[in-house]
């Protein structure tokens, strides 16, 4: 077997996609003004890397390119309550919402997962219980709610943001965690590209002939679930809800026709689009569930350029990275980010790659 040989299987190993990361960088709380943050360009012709600031990236942009945003919001989806009968708190995580069912039916995951059986009772703030109906794979368990008045206006008093677990830090503002243009309640997590936008950053960029589509990702499980196996192809990627309505595919095919580059914001946008893209680059409007996983070796027909944070070492997040941007550039960048002192992970700084 030749050195080129060897190397391809070896993207398929989980520690491939290792790297050191000292703990001081990772950020705890998002930039003061959201687009002030750094960002790392990355060309993927060569490796080449500059270093700017978020607020520069419209000159990278050109009259005819489109951007692509998922406008989903997330929900204040971590709620505190306990067992029915017993004293202990109990932390309840809602994922994703169970259709066809009556009332709020909903997968989550619960901490201590042990007091939380089929047919256990919960009991939350404000009189809003639930009960565990199903276990399903991984622990997750399907709990169906009770409560009077509206269902998000009540977690919206009771719930908090359902922060991941390397942040520390309690949020005084719930709109840190939202992007600017965040529409359609339903995510567990923010799409944390997007929170370097502003509305003035979006508005200079159509200004200058750049055209933005909406698409929509309900950020789940996929988010909280590390990769255990150690050959990725083993790892099994959950379902999550996408929409990509008839205006939005017309939008981007007309964009891709017209010579126009698609610029994809966050890893979420990304696996919208080429879950509803075909081999000749055509979009097609859908709705329903995806698990694509993107890694090394794996094609994109949809997108050109991709605006991102720093993912966690290990994760799918940065195996998609890997297989737009190329392995061997990809971790280049990120050594230089460490060296360079970067922010990482959900509240830290951007790349973009194109």
């Amino acid at each position: 077997m030749t050195r080129q040989e060897s190397k391809t299987p070896d993207l398929l190993l989980r520690s491939s996609y290792a790297y050191d990361l000292p703990e001081e960088l990772i950020a705890q709380t998002p930039s003061e003004k959201r687009d002030e943050c750094r960002l790392l360009v990355l060309h993927r012709k060569d490796g080449a890397l500059e270093h700017r600031i978020f607020s520069e990236i419209p000159a990278y942009f050109k009259p005819g390119d489109c951007l692509v945003i998922n406008d989903t919001r997330v929900i204040p989806a971590r709620i505190f309550g306990h067992a029915e009968g017993r004293t202990g708190e109990i932390e309840t995580v809602l994922l994703s919402r169970v259709d066809g069912e009556q009332g709020e039916v909903w997968q989550a995951l619960t901490r201590p997962g042990k007091k939380t059986r089929v047919g256990q009772k919960l009991l939350y703030p404000e009189g809003l219980t639930g009960e565990v109906i199903d276990v399903l794979e991984g622990g997750v368990r399907v709990i169906k709610f009770t409560y009077e008045g509206v269902f998000l206006e009540l977690l919206e008093r009771i719930g908090l943001m359902p922060l991941p677990p390397y942040i520390k830090r309690r949020l005084e503002d719930k709109e840190q965690y939202q992007t600017v243009y965040a529409r359609t309640n339903g995510s567990a997590a923010a799409p944390t590209a997007g929170l370097h936008f502003t509305p003035e950053l979006l508005a200079k960029l159509e200004a200058q002939g750049v055209e933005i589509v909406r698409v929509l990702l309900h950020v789940g499980l996929g988010t909280f679930r590390p990769v255990k196996e150690d050959n990725i192809l083993h790892h099994a990627m959950h379902e999550e809800y996408i929409h990509v309505t008839p205006e939005a595919a017309d939008a981007i095919n007309r964009a891709k026709a017209r010579g126009g580059r698609v610029f994809a914001v966050g890893t979420t946008s990304v696996r919208t689009l080429e879950s509803v893209t075909d081999e000749s680059g055509t979009v097609h409007p859908f709705e329903g569930q995806t698990n694509i996983f993107l890694y090394p070796g794996k094609p994109f027909h949809a997108v050109d350029g991709l605006i991102t944070n720093f993912h966690l070492p290990e994760s799918t997040l940065l195996m998609l990275v890997s297989a737009f941007a190329g392995y061997g550039h990809t971790m280049h960048a990120y050594r230089k980010a460490v060296e360079e002192r970067y922010r990482f992970f959900s509240f830290g700084d951007a790349m973009l790659i194109l």
